[in-house]
């Protein structure tokens, strides 16, 4: 059986949700694979959200592993055991205490499920590890905020999602799976008109987020995250593509430069919306 490791800090009900969808297509034979563990970055009585989240792995019987990074971060009189050029050193302590915790658990992918803390260098080595980014490869980088301002200031065509293993980097890894979408023709173009030369950072001032082309964007990528995350985990558990050696490969074990599921996604959002 494919095992999946899930990391998740449990903030927010997306963090619910997609354990909820993800574990039901299990359950429902379409991700031919299991959740071996979840691990969670807080302990319970720090969040009510985080809570309630780990109230639901309970229910799953998932075996479940809490660590608090920020009573760790607090604690006194443990031991700095390395340096990182991007982490400071109670962090790369903090990895090292987690991969001790999970030492008897052997995934074969590691999904970052709304984990927020970047993962460090040795934890990047041991698992092989998956993230969702809100744009197409080669697309902007950062939040799906930034993300999206980045796309109108440059007047892009289309975005996309996709998934990228998991680097010190962050959001640098290479793609593992996408999917892209037009963000021009309607219902966008409307939008579009009405911001005609505007500048940016006038549009973020005032109506900011709440301008229609900003959320019209954002609508579209988000009915795509989920499809995106519950395809990919399919693909894996079917042999489809792997991560070898740090690349990803397909079936024959050929590098590819991730793999497009644009026409499976497309197709469970019009599902969706019928």
């Amino acid at each position: 059986m494919y095992r999946i490791g899930w990391f998740s800090t449990g903030r927010d009900k997306a963090a619910r949700d997609l354990l909820q969808v993800v574990n039901s297509n299990i359950k429902l034979g379409k991700i031919k694979a299991e959740i071996a563990f979840i691990f969670c970055n807080r302990e319970p009585g720090e969040s009510e959200e985080t809570d309630l989240f780990l109230r639901l792995a309970q229910d799953y019987h998932i075996p479940l592993i809490c660590f608090s990074y920020h009573k760790f971060k607090a604690g006194k009189g443990y031991l700095t055991m390395g340096q990182s050029e991007s982490l400071p050193p109670w962090r790369v302590d903090y990895d090292r205490e987690v991969m001790n915790r999970l030492q008897d658990f052997y995934p074969d992918l590691c999904v970052l499920a709304g984990y927020m803390l970047i993962v460090g260098e040795e934890m990047c080595r041991r698992y092989n590890m998956i993230n969702l980014h809100p744009a197409a490869p080669g697309g902007p980088a950062g939040s799906w905020q930034e993300v999206i301002w980045q796309l109108i200031d440059s007047k892009a065509e289309e975005t996309g999602v996709m998934m990228h293993l998991v680097t010190p980097e962050l959001d640098k890894g290479p793609p593992v799976t996408y999917c892209t979408f037009s963000i021009r023709g309607n219902p966008f173009d409307r939008y579009w008109d009405e911001i005609e030369g505007h500048p940016v950072e006038a549009i973020k001032r005032e109506p900011g987020e709440s301008n229609p082309l900003f959320k019209l964007i954002r609508q579209h990528g988000l009915a795509r995250e989920f499809p995106l995350i519950t395809s990919t985990l399919k693909a894996f558990s079917q042999g489809k593509i792997k991560i070898m050696a740090g690349k990803v490969v397909d079936a024959e074990g050929n590098p590819i430069s991730g793999y497009n599921l644009t026409d499976e996604i497309n197709e469970q959002v019009k599902e969706v919306n019928r």
